[in-house]
């Protein structure tokens, strides 16, 4: 894995305020129905899957949300079957690094994530997030049904309008298809690996960061 950029690409305070009032602009009932590729028979559980660059980071952010119940790192859009973070790698697979989320509908909404999506990552570098470079670190949302993909295209277009940023957003929306997940060392590599210099130097201070900004939104810690 390439070292991470220690600044910290996604928005500011103020963009998020800005994130915020685009809700106001767009449905409140992303995801009040099951999902279409739904194979979870319970009734309040959805997905979402993102790709913010390294799944790492992504992964450790979407796990602390209240309603979150689990946050995969893996695989998707590329066109080969089965792939392995190496071939990944490569860029040639077509594949992207994603976080694919368990969600409970009853105590988070798909635009709160879509929130934590865009403070999660910096949406205007294309193809890429900081010192990682490659199609697999490209900035999208795969959306699985007609409602996620609709909101997602106006939280963009609402961002954009505002200028939140100093340049245009770059992320692709696009259906979602297989999800592969990474292997087992990449799955909750932050909690069990903190004392790694990685950890400390560049998950760590977006941890924090993040922290801030969805202080509300966090599950309770648990008490010894």
């Amino acid at each position: 894995m390439f070292m991470k950029n220690l600044l910290f690409n996604a928005c500011s305070i103020t963009v998020f305020c800005l994130i915020l009032s685009c809700a106001n602009t767009v449905s409140k009932t992303a995801n009040t129905k099951k999902t279409e590729s739904f194979k979870n028979t319970t009734p309040n559980i959805a997905y979402a899957t993102f790709g913010t660059g390294c799944f790492w980071c992504s992964e450790a952010q979407f796990e602390m949300l209240n309603g979150v119940i689990e946050a995969e790192s893996g695989y998707m859009g590329g066109t080969v079957a089965n792939p392995t973070y190496k071939q990944v790698c490569t860029g040639e697979t077509g594949h992207a690094e994603v976080i694919n989320i368990a969600f409970d509908t009853t105590q988070i909404s798909f635009d709160e994530l879509i929130k934590a999506f865009f403070v999660a990552h910096d949406p205007t570098q294309l193809n890429r997030q900081g010192n990682d470079v490659g199609t697999q670190y490209r900035s999208v949302i795969f959306y699985h049904n007609p409602l996620q993909k609709d909101l997602s295209e106006k939280y963009i277009s609402a961002l954009d309008l505002a200028k939140a940023y100093d340049k245009p957003i770059v992320t692709k929306i696009e259906a979602a298809q297989t999800f592969y997940p990474a292997e087992n060392y990449h799955q909750q590599y932050y909690e069990l690996n903190k004392s790694e210099p990685y950890c400390r130097f560049v998950i760590a201070p977006k941890m924090e960061k993040f922290n801030k900004v969805f202080k509300d939104k966090l599950k309770p810690v648990a008490k010894n």
